[in-house]
């Protein structure tokens, strides 16, 4: 069995600061504090020159103007960056040399969610280290700077552009993408401006969803999470494939011509094979605690080393750079090719893949085949409270009773969620009747055993 833990940091998850707008902690004056916080702390580390990019919902504006204000009170200078996806401003922050880039998305939420992430210099997450000083730095006194010391803001210009053009050039030169017909949906997200132009410059025939932002309508039936829009728009048209993005553009799931969802697993199992026969893999390749176990079986058939991170693209990243691994990613589709880009990049990932499929002349169908994915089942048990359910002998036994009737041929996982007082229960293998009951069994279990101990 693989159990993970909960987060130890109050703010900071998985995947930066994340809630419902106008509840703590995603509130204006939070964010104002935050911004000081983040300057006092990232002043230490360089000259003190934030950026500062955002996607398409509505609140989006009032907390760029807390946190600018909150940075320029530390003595920060900022850079605003508008609407862009997540990537592209892991790429500014590294390529304009900003000692740090705040984004203010919630990713694939709803509108009414935001959020915070944070990424280094180097185009990457912030370490753990740097968010606990921020935590830290959150208890003290605010103070505001003398002044002539106060930070100024400008704004950045042709940040589309520039984005744009690395998109490009993580393709081979030699491959261009006439004669396919995509449709692509941005989710009514950041990469709207973004990824319909990507596509249209290397040539392939472009149809646009999901590219109306209203500040309201962000992830809303459209998608990488909701992606029934995609499908029918790619049988209708008779297009080739369809590629899903989520709100801020770091997630990426495709649809091939059937109107056969891709997800995040067959996408990192498609882009390893084809680094693989291009004599391009360094390394093996990193999946998570949730990645579907026949990913890696269809890997270890190509002789590639698989291993398993936390859940959260970080942890993924982190084991990737202390495996000397280029390629990682999660179900979800966040897909890191670490020989393109620094961080997790919706498009850049699809490019991969449409690379793949242009350099084999093969459909997104065709190229998919050599991964048989098993059966999943996952259940949320909800808790009263966060609780550490190692210790928990009924739920440690009914775990080894489950993972002895699957032997070689399944798994089980139970997961604490980073963000709300839940526990995943997840069991996989060849068997989807089998996986469904013993799925159920263990969530029973779960639940029964939690309340007798809240």
């Amino acid at each position: 069995m693989e159990i993970a833990g909960s987060m130890s940091k109050k703010y900071f998850g998985t995947d930066g600061i994340r809630g419902r707008v106008g509840e703590e902690p995603i509130t204006a004056e939070f964010m104002l504090r935050l911004g000081w916080a983040a300057g006092r702390v990232l002043a230490q580390q360089g000259s003190g020159r934030v950026l500062i990019g955002k996607d398409t919902r509505i609140s989006g504006y009032m907390f760029e103007s807390a946190l600018e204000a909150g940075l320029s009170a530390a003595g920060t200078d900022i850079g605003l960056l508008g609407p862009m996806p997540t990537p592209a401003i892991a790429y500014l922050t590294r390529t304009l040399h900003a000692d740090a880039g705040i984004v203010i998305s919630a990713s694939h939420n709803p509108h009414y969610d935001n959020g915070i992430k944070f990424f280094s210099s180097e185009g990457t997450k912030l370490p753990d280290s740097i968010e606990h000083a921020i935590e830290a730095e959150l208890s003290n006194a605010m103070k505001t700077v003398e002044s002539d010391k106060l930070g100024k803001a400008e704004r950045v210009s042709d940040t589309a552009g520039r984005y744009i053009e690395f998109c490009k050039s993580t393709m081979p030169y030699r491959v261009d993408l006439r004669g396919l017909k995509i449709v692509v949906d941005c989710a009514n997200g950041a990469t709207y401006h973004i990824a319909p132009m990507v596509l249209v410059e290397l040539g392939a025939e472009v149809i646009t969803i999901g590219d109306q932002p209203d500040g309201l309508n962000i992830n809303d039936g459209v998608g990488s999470t909701m992606p029934q829009q995609l499908v029918d728009t790619v049988l209708k048209s008779g297009a080739d494939l369809g590629v899903a993005l989520d709100g801020d553009g770091d997630r990426l799931i495709m649809v091939d011509h059937k109107g056969e969802i891709v997800d995040g697993d067959e996408i990192l199992f498609i882009i390893t094979r084809d680094r693989l026969a291009q004599n391009q893999l360094q390394g093996g390749v990193v999946g998570t605690l949730m990645s579907n176990l026949g990913l890696e079986h269809a890997l270890k058939d190509l002789d590639i080393e698989f291993q398993r991170a936390k859940v959260g693209d970080r942890y993924v990243m982190e084991m990737l750079l202390s495996s000397g691994s280029y390629i990682g990613g999660e179900s979800s589709g966040h897909i890191i090719c670490l020989d393109r880009t620094t961080t997790g990049d919706g498009m850049v990932s699809a490019l991969q893949v449409l690379s793949a499929m242009v350099l084999q002349q093969k459909t997104l169908h065709e190229i998919k085949s050599g991964m048989q994915k098993y059966p999943q089942t996952m259940i949320n048990v909800k808790m009263p409270r966060r609780m550490d359910i190692d210790g928990m002998e009924p739920i440690q036994q009914a775990v080894a009773e489950a993972e002895t009737e699957l032997s070689d041929s399944g798994r089980v996982l139970l997961r604490a969620s980073g963000t709300e007082p839940l526990i995943r229960v997840m069991v996989e293998g060849r068997d989807d009747a089998q996986v469904s009951k013993l799925a159920r069994q263990l969530a029973d279990v779960v639940e029964t055993t939690v309340s007798a101990c809240a």
